[in-house]
């Protein structure tokens, strides 16, 4: 792959901000806006709005972009009545999806309900292929009646055609506090899992285990070190890719001042095992802040593709 495509939201007060936007990079370090900064795609159905992107390249050869179905702009105030513990037990129990051959024609937006009345709403999916199963793990994070809509985990589904899914399961829970905005990753046959802990410590951590859905995952130490470094309880939505030069970038989504100060800000280590990813602002460029999205790796032609129809 030679380039790369993030896929995220805006954090504005207004509804065109909680749509699909996407980002283009040569090297994963600088980037710049597609279609004016637009959105390339907006939420017809559910709440009209979407948060915490993500983007899977399936063996099919379609692409399928994944989101929360959550309006803020639309919702909290009105359905909601401005408080977030409505949100977290009264939201959507479906994801919404659109499916492409070539990532600029996307068929209809679609809802999948994966979350039924036991659930709260269903935050921040994510995908990652699984060699065992030949399938597809998606993952989320929400409250469930079984802790009393208590402290959040993550919960998945399979799949491998993104039309059929498998009952959810929890796939983990943190004993002392809530974790959600997920994301996991495989290097050197071991699977890799950021977790937003929202207390003990309220920051990102790293956990690793020898099987994707598997009960063996510990924490990576030096990662821990590195993230008290940081102020804490302002990072969520850790995403992670392959840099050019061969290292690995952990995106981090600061939300911690108002307005357009938010946004991504990037992490580099030489491997995920290390743990030891440093904060690297100066070597990288935005045109303005990411939230919460996933980068994919493309083609040359892809990215040519996607500047040149946007």
């Amino acid at each position: 792959m030679e380039a790369y495509l993030f896929v995220h939201f805006k954090e504005k007060k207004t509804p065109d901000g909680e749509q699909v936007y996407f980002a283009l990079s040569l090297d994963g370090f600088h980037w710049e806006r597609a279609n004016g900064g637009n959105p390339v795609l907006e939420s017809r159905l559910g709440e009209q709005g979407v948060r915490d992107h993500t983007i899977v390249r399936a063996k099919n050869g379609k692409f399928y972009i994944i989101a929360t179905d959550l309006s803020l702009a639309n919702s909290f105030r009105a359905k909601y009545k401005g408080n977030w513990g409505n949100v977290s037990t009264g939201g959507s129990k479906s994801l919404s999806l659109w499916e492409s051959d070539d990532l600029v024609n996307w068929l209809e937006q679609r809802l999948i309900r994966l979350g039924d009345e036991q659930f709260g709403c269903l935050w921040a999916p994510d995908v990652i292929y699984d060699p065992e199963r030949d399938d597809y793990v998606l993952h989320w994070s929400s409250s469930h009646v079984s802790n009393g809509h208590g402290p959040k985990a993550i919960y998945y589904s399979r799949t491998r055609d993104f039309e059929s899914f498998s009952p959810p399961r929890l796939l983990c829970r943190k004993a002392d506090s809530g974790i959600i905005d997920s994301a996991i990753y495989e290097e050197n046959g071991y699977f890799y899992r950021f977790l937003k802990s929202e207390a003990n410590p309220a920051a990102i951590i790293l956990e690793k285990g020898s099987s994707l859905t598997g009960d063996d995952y510990v924490r990576i130490e030096a990662f821990d070190k590195e993230m008290a470094k940081l102020q804490q309880g302002v990072y969520e939505a850790p995403t992670a890719f392959k840099l050019s030069n061969g290292k690995w970038c952990l995106m981090l989504d600061f939300y911690g001042v108002e307005g357009e100060g938010q946004g991504y800000v990037p992490f580099v280590a030489e491997t995920l095992d290390s743990g030891q990813f440093i904060r690297s602002d100066e070597s990288f460029s935005f045109p303005y802040g990411f939230k919460h999205g996933t980068v994919l790796s493309i083609t040359k032609d892809e990215y040519e593709r996607i500047k040149t129809y946007f």
